[in-house]
């Protein structure tokens, strides 16, 4: 049986779709089965792949909707382990409160996350940013949260955030675990960045933040614009290293 990761950050601008998007890369790369689902209507996972508005235009919301099956909207990706369930049409929607209340509402939801793990897949969800109605049903079809944390003075107040939300949901999935808090967009050439780090690792509680962290780098910056994880584009990053080291760990928690 399959596992379910999801990846929920309070705010947006902290590496949450580039760390789901080279996290399932990873764990590809190493012959595991992926299935990466966007479930942030937004639908940006299929700019860090490539992937066209073509290719991708029926996805998640569709399936929800109940206008497609789940064989239509499971996309190949250039990895032959990884696979893509987009967001689909509601990417190109001004308006997402339809699509909110169906994913949160509809038994379709917790179908498709339970396919995919009854077909071996590890289930990596993209999540859209705060902790709104998608997020809430995302985490209560879950077994693993991982939260990346932005390196920015304000990181303490929107960690306290994230965590009081998470709280709440592990109360009601009790097999939904923290896998950790991840530090993104780590400059080592910026003392405010450092100090940022010092300070999360005192003030949260020993273990909770990972002691891997994803250091800022312009090869993961083209990387995402090129529509590649970094990881395939500049192996050699630094970027690229910590989100190798990232799914070493995973792997153990997921198995």
């Amino acid at each position: 049986m399959g596992q379910v990761l999801s990846i929920v950050s309070q705010k947006g601008g902290v590496g949450k779709t580039t760390t789901a998007i080279n996290i399932a890369a990873a764990l590809a790369r190493r012959g595991n089965k992926v299935l990466l689902i966007d479930a942030d209507p937004q639908g940006s996972v299929r700019l860090g792949l490539g992937l066209n508005a073509a290719t991708t235009r029926i996805g998640l919301s569709d399936y929800l909707a109940g206008t497609h099956e789940m064989k239509d909207v499971v996309r190949t990706t250039n990895l032959p382990w990884l696979r893509l369930v987009a967001a689909g049409s509601v990417a190109d929607s001004p308006m997402h409160d339809m699509y909110q209340h169906q994913l949160a509402e509809s038994h379709r939801t917790s179908d498709l996350f339970n396919r995919a793990r009854e077909r071996g897949y590890t289930v990596v969800v993209d999540t859209p940013p705060g902790l709104g109605p998608v997020v809430h049903r995302v985490l209560a079809c879950s077994q693993h949260v991982l939260v990346p944390l932005q390196a920015e003075p304000l990181a303490l107040q929107t960690t306290t955030q994230i965590l009081r939300g998470i709280r709440a949901s592990l109360a009601q999935n009790p097999k939904l675990s923290l896998a950790g808090i991840l530090l993104t967009m780590v400059d080592a050439a910026n003392p405010a960045s450092e100090r940022v780090v010092k300070q999360v690792r005192e003030q949260l509680p020993a273990g909770l933040v990972l002691d891997v962290t994803i250091p800022r780098t312009a090869a993961s910056i083209e990387a995402f614009a090129a529509g590649q994880p970094v990881l395939l584009r500049s192996p050699d990053d630094p970027a690229a290293l910590a989100y190798r080291a990232l799914a070493d760990y995973l792997v153990g928690r997921l198995s």
